[in-house]
């Protein structure tokens, strides 16, 4: 199965509370921190609310 990597490349200051939680839950703290997640469609759906202050990549296992 395939992971994304996942990169916080914009800060969530001044975000509205929605995107700041899902940021948070998703593991990503600061700007330039990156987590590795399963491709999944709840991944995937979290990543949509998020798609402008993050770079994602696909990672094959």
């Amino acid at each position: 199965m395939a992971q994304l990597k996942i990169t916080l490349i914009r800060s969530v200051a001044h975000r509205i509370p929605e995107q700041r939680l899902v940021v948070k839950e998703l593991g990503l703290g600061r700007v330039s921190s990156t987590v590795t997640l399963p491709d999944n469609a709840a991944t995937r759906g979290a990543l949509t609310k998020i798609a402008h202050l993050i770079d994602v990549k696909v990672v094959e296992d």
